[in-house]
């Protein structure tokens, strides 16, 4: 596996993670455009399962560093033959393609392809790893508050099947964070501590809330969209509970009125659609680490 492959937040030292999100800063302020050469920027997008904004945002940050990108298609190609995942790899890897984004439904599906030697990113696999979506959330988190020491974070609703919730656990912790979370019972997960919504909601500093992972066999039960809401999600009540300068974030898509009442998505402590400019300058960053350029310098 190539050393700038990038399969897990775990992948990264926390100096890694500083370094990406120093990077994703420059990219955020900078005037200039910065761009990889063009004969050795080719970069192909595998997607196996839907996708809106890790597909889209991946594509747009690859555009904007002047990579030519190949946007994948399992429908139409030799997956439907039966091929492997790892001679798709293959096959993008012979023909001269330099970086492969991934996401897969397996969970660690990468371990498939150990023998690929250019850099893969993990764009998610099944409910195990996100790393670009928990490195979005921390730049957003970091660019809120100026650090993770002592940062209050809260993640409610379907832990038990969300890659973000264990991604965001594991990098949090090792920054310095507070990690608390709630949910169904049935929505419990081994290794993560549970703790009560409405105890919790004033202690945080951001509220992160997840969606039910419905195609990973979650559901409500007899439990109506308006009962989780009122039982587990963020509605008015608690949002009056929330402290003064606390932010709302959510991995999306939303489901409106059933994790967070509609009207909140866009409310003023929201930072739903500021993750996802965010994800953006990250994935610039973790792709230009990806095509083994140094981090850019402290000012």
């Amino acid at each position: 596996m190539n050393k700038y492959s990038l399969l897990s937040i775990n992948d990264l030292s926390t100096h890694d993670i500083m370094e990406i999100l120093h990077d994703a800063r420059v990219f955020n302020i900078s005037q200039q455009d910065w761009h990889l050469p063009m004969h050795n920027a080719l970069a192909a997008n595998l997607f196996f399962e839907p996708s809106t904004r890790t597909h889209y945002s991946f594509e747009s940050a690859e555009y904007q560093l002047g990579c030519s990108v190949a946007d994948f298609n399992s429908a139409s190609s030799s997956v439907t033959k039966g091929e492997t995942l790892y001679d798709t790899a293959k096959t993008f890897e012979a023909i001269g393609y330099k970086v492969l984004v991934i996401r897969h439904p397996q969970d660690e599906y990468f371990k498939e392809l150990e023998d690929i030697s250019i850099p893969i990113i993990n764009a998610g696999d099944g409910k195990g790893n996100h790393p670009t979506q928990c490195l979005l959330d921390l730049y957003t988190m970091y660019d809120e508050f100026g650090t993770f020491e002592g940062l209050n974070v809260l993640i409610c609703g379907d832990i038990a099947h969300s890659r973000v919730a264990a991604s965001n656990k594991d990098a949090l912790e090792r920054l310095g964070a507070n990690v608390r979370f709630c949910g169904p019972k049935e929505f419990e997960r081994e290794g993560f501590e549970m703790s009560d919504i409405d105890e919790s909601i004033g202690w945080a500093d951001v509220v992160m809330m997840l969606r039910i992972q419905r195609e990973r066999g979650a559901t409500l039960g007899e439990m109506s969209d308006e009962e989780y809401l009122h039982q587990y999600g963020l509605d008015h009540r608690r949002y009056a509970m929330m402290k003064e300068n606390a932010i709302i974030m959510h991995p999306a898509p939303v489901n409106r009125g059933v994790e967070i009442a509609s009207d909140l998505v866009e409310c003023g402590k929201s930072r739903i659609f500021k993750q996802m400019e965010n994800g953006v300058l990250v994935r610039k960053a973790v792709i230009k680490r990806a095509f083994g350029y140094k981090p850019f310098r402290e000012d």
